[in-house]
């Protein structure tokens, strides 16, 4: 047997690592990472055995094809999984395309569907360990939560200066398509420092890298910082405007004259019944047959609107309205000058930025492994046919052949499945089965044939939902708000110095009140949107039940 000198291990041991094929460095152009998922992605895709990462992935076809992808299979959970490429991809020198697709089968409410991908770990890093703090190169792709609904592209740079890895955004992406379509996302990276993000083959956004008005913070830091040690004086008067010292209140200014003053040129229409309460006893209610006088306390019957009062203008005691008060005229304030101190909004002054440094293009991370790590609420998002490649028509050529039939299946599939013009989808059949329940609450019975009608009309107009919706909505609140507190008409006022509009509207009134006793059986929602009494009022109107329990 063949000894060996133990020193000769180690070094034996580097030559290994050094010729293994993950520590080879090629540049973009000279290499092409594929990954379709057709076969399962077990021992090449290693999920993180971190704790917080309870979700579990699976190889599972996408809804209605024979293509596999990489699934996320649970709702509300973090899912972190990596795959450390054959070769690491340099994107210094020229053109880096990054394309994969993604399907939202459920739908995407708040999640993310991005993928990371990572630049060379630090030694002994293991695939197991991937997380949020595992450093990557490039983070692409959707995400949306809340307000947010954006196609992320961040990339970090480490500055020269301090050594810092700092994270760029990408400002103003473009948005996620919200359908449950598979969708393929591509970021090209030129030469020229441009990026390019496409969805579905089309370019929705050309940025700069080094651009401050396209990303956020600017690769470049700026040449001058405020100074942290500057102070502003104490005397530094940032007042442009200043009360005049010298302006002397008026002395006719009175400033507790009110707003508003009672009209003494009002008077008492003609025909108001001060002893007449507004609302009276319901002299047809009776005492319930189950009304125990003491467990309920003594029954009142409920109020109604008096009827003596829609016949006349108003009921009560009568009080003249409110005017403005033409000698009002607030509280004194001395008018503004030019302030002759003033020396503008004080600002620290510059210094030279020790962080700044200058570059022609990004020193851009090479690409050892792809993750995904992400937090969901939703399930069934599919991963399929990751791309890495420097040719942009190789990425062109990849779209055709995977994604696009798949695509076309889809909508057309999705087309079949929308209604025609003029037939209820089925979230509208949920709306307006839960608008005939409504109809058949028993306190709605004096509107049940309005509201089955208003329904019916909207059946046969689907494009009227909303409006139908809202119309049974003020039936229905309008009725509650008579349950609980009843009708009020408001008292109409005369102006004694104008007796022939007193005359006109009198007469007006009359006609308003002969012609809502004519249109009583009316529809609520033409009232509503007429602008007519926000109230229902009349023979139909539901009265108003209670129980009233006396204290003991």
């Amino acid at each position: 047997m063949v000894s060996m000198d133990r020193r000769w291990i180690p070094l034996l041991l580097a030559l290994l690592c050094l010729m293994s094929p993950l520590n080879v460095l090629v540049s973009a152009s000279e290499s092409t990472f594929y990954e379709s998922f057709d076969e399962s992605f077990e021992g090449r895709w290693i999920a993180s055995q971190k704790e917080d990462y309870k979700g579990v992935w699976k190889h599972e076809k996408s809804n209605g094809h024979e293509d596999y992808g990489l699934l996320v299979s649970e709702v509300a959970k973090k899912y972190a999984i990596v795959r450390e490429l054959p070769e690491i991809i340099d994107p210094k020198d020229g053109s880096l395309v990054l394309q994969y697709e993604v399907r939202l089968q459920n739908g995407l409410e708040c999640g993310g569907a991005y993928l990371k991908y990572l630049r060379p770990q630090e030694a002994g890093w293991k695939p197991a360990e991937f997380d949020n703090e595992s450093p990557y190169s490039i983070m692409f792709g959707p995400d949306k939560c809340g307000a947010t609904n954006k196609v992320h592209f961040i990339y970090k740079h480490k500055n020269p200066k301090s050594g810092e890895y700092v994270e760029h955004h990408l400002k103003y992406p473009p948005s996620t398509p919200s359908d449950k379509r598979t969708h393929v996302y591509t970021a090209i990276l030129t030469p020229d420092n441009q990026v390019r993000i496409l969805i579905d083959g089309e370019e929705k956004k050309k940025a700069n890298l080094l651009s401050a008005d396209d990303f956020e913070p600017a690769l470049i830091p700026p040449k001058t910082i405020p100074d942290p040690e500057d102070k502003k004086p104490e005397d530094w008067d940032e007042r442009a405007k200043i009360p005049d010292p010298d302006a002397k209140k008026p002395e006719d200014w009175d400033e507790d004259a009110p707003m508003e003053i009672e009209d003494l040129e009002a008077v008492k229409p003609e025909g108001w019944l001060d002893d007449e309460p507004e609302e009276i006893d319901d002299p047809e209610a009776t005492k319930p047959d189950d009304w125990d006088d003491e467990e309920d306390g003594e029954w009142e019957a409920p109020k109604v609107s008096n009827p003596k009062c829609d016949e006349a203008p108003g009921c009560g005691e009568w009080t003249r309205p409110t005017k403005s008060n033409p000698d009002y005229k607030g509280k004194w304030y001395a008018p503004m000058i030019d302030n002759p101190n003033y020396k503008g909004i004080w600002k620290p002054q510059q210094i030279p930025n020790p962080e700044y440094f200058e570059l022609e293009k990004p020193d851009l991370e090479p690409i050892a492994a792809i993750g995904i790590e992400i937090w969901t609420m939703q399930d069934g998002i599919l991963f399929d046919n990751i791309l890495i490649t420097g040719d942009e028509k190789v990425a062109g050529e990849y779209r055709e052949k995977t994604w696009k039939g798949k695509f076309s299946t889809e909508k057309e599939e999705e087309d079949v499945e929308s209604p025609l013009p003029g037939e209820l989808s089925g979230f509208q059949k949920k709306i307006f089965d839960v608008l005939y329940k409504i109809a058949n609450i028993p306190f709605l019975d004096a509107y049940k044939l309005k509201i089955i009608d208003l329904i019916e009309q909207g059946e046969k107009k689907p494009n009227l939902t909303i409006g139908i919706l809202v119309a049974v909505l003020v039936v229905l609140l309008t009725t509650i708000y008579k349950l609980l507190f009843g009708g009020k008409k408001q008292p109409k006022v005369e102006l004694k110095s104008q007796p022939d509009q007193d005359a006109s509207a009198s007469e007006n009134n009359k006609e308003d009140s002969d012609r809502a006793t004519e249109n009583e059986s009316s529809d609520a929602a033409e009232k509503e949107k007429s602008g007519d009494e926000n109230e229902i009022e009349g023979e139909d109107a539901a009265p108003r039940q209670r129980r009233v329990r006396r204290e003991t």
